[in-house]
């Protein structure tokens, strides 16, 4: 996916010493003088809007911050020398930057009450102008994941294991019992045998392609502009699809609000109808000898006798007072099985003919 930027929003920290909020740009906290920590992670306000001010906009595309690494000030990145001891920072150390802070949600403006002296305040202020006290609205503690017993699913998970136990023996038991054969005696009693063969004629076949891998000689019905694939890179006749908006640390206290996007690139998508060779008829020739010939099809004009002719003989044995049918595409098998031959055949458990040995 490509990733699109929307624009940049200021971030905010809370300082560890007094829990005071301050912007993400302020290297000291605004309510107690207490330095920046190296290690603050930088959070959304409630309230977000997209900066536009250009000098902060600067600061934003700018990259992440270093700290000294004499007395670990904090300096916008492209500085060189420290501001605050004068040091060089070239063996500085970058802050963190790429993770993703959250969702970026845009709304109104709305008030919230200073937790000391309950004095009303807009949702992005920092600091109660009325006490100094911090605006931080303290968090609910998340609610803790309860340990569910285990013994029911355990339970079930056994039953659906002795299920799939039961259904492999069964299906062992059944094909041993389908290939374990006793051989018996059987003598031909009939024969029978058809023989078919299939016509065929040029008819028009509907199909759906895309445009350009429509055969030449095809007619178009209809043609409709669906997604044929979907890509990273903008493309000609493609439409953006971005996922839900969302904000990455910079690590200079500033967030990129980005989208993941991808791009459905769109084509035309047809019906059409081309002449194939389809079956109109299927000529057949049967009998009860053991001579089977094959039916000669009479054509009208435009059709044709299909490539594939289909054969099936069908032997009639009786065992004992029992009557087994054996069907084979074999001719030669078949015109073995004169009419009284005996044959041995071979029975499995449930009683059905296998297989047949002269």
């Amino acid at each position: 996916m490509a990733r699109k930027e929307l624009g940049h929003i200021e971030l905010q920290w809370t300082c560890p010493n007094c829990n005071g909020i301050n912007p993400g740009p302020e290297k000291h906290c605004l309510n107690c003088g207490a330095p920046q920590p190296e290690d603050v992670e930088f959070e959304q306000a409630d309230h977000q809007e997209l900066i536009t001010d250009e000098e902060k906009i600067a600061q934003a595309e700018a990259g992440a911050d270093i700290h000294c690494p004499y007395c670990g000030s904090r300096n916008p990145a492209g500085t060189e020398v420290c501001h605050n001891c004068g040091g060089d920072l070239v063996e500085g150390l970058k802050r963190e930057s790429g993770r993703v802070v959250g969702a970026y949600k845009t709304g109104p403006v709305t008030m919230i009450a200073c937790p000391h002296c309950g004095e009303e305040y807009p949702d992005n202020e920092k600091t109660c102008a009325s006490c100094g006290g911090s605006l931080a609205v303290e968090k609910t503690a998340e609610p803790q994941l309860v340990d569910v017993p285990k013994s029911t699913s355990r339970t079930r998970m056994w039953i659906i294991i002795g299920v799939v136990v039961a259904l492999v023996i069964a299906c062992g038991a059944y094909l041993f019992f389908a290939n374990r054969t006793q051989a018996t005696t059987g003598v031909v009693d009939t024969v029978n045998w058809e023989r078919s063969v299939p016509v065929e004629a040029l008819l028009p076949v509907d199909h759906k392609d895309w445009q350009d891998e429509i055969p030449d000689a095809a007619v178009v019905a209809s043609c409709s502009e669906e997604v044929r694939s979907v890509q990273s890179d903008p493309a000609p006749n493609s439409v953006e699809i971005c996922g839900t908006p969302y904000t990455v640390d910079s690590g200079s206290g500033f967030g990129d609000v980005v989208q993941d996007c991808e791009y459905e690139v769109y084509d035309s998508f047809c019906t059409y109808t081309l002449d194939e060779w389809q079956v109109v008829d299927v000529v057949v020739a049967s009998g009860s000898d053991l001579s089977p010939v094959w039916p000669e099809p009479v054509l009208d004009e435009g059709q044709r006798v299909a490539e594939e002719w289909e054969e099936t003989f069908t032997i009639v044995f009786v065992s004992g007072g029992d009557i087994y049918r054996y069907t084979t595409t074999e001719i030669n098998l078949f015109q073995s099985a004169q009419t009284g031959s005996e044959w041995t055949l071979n029975i499995n458990t449930f009683g059905n003919l296998v297989s047949i040995e002269q």
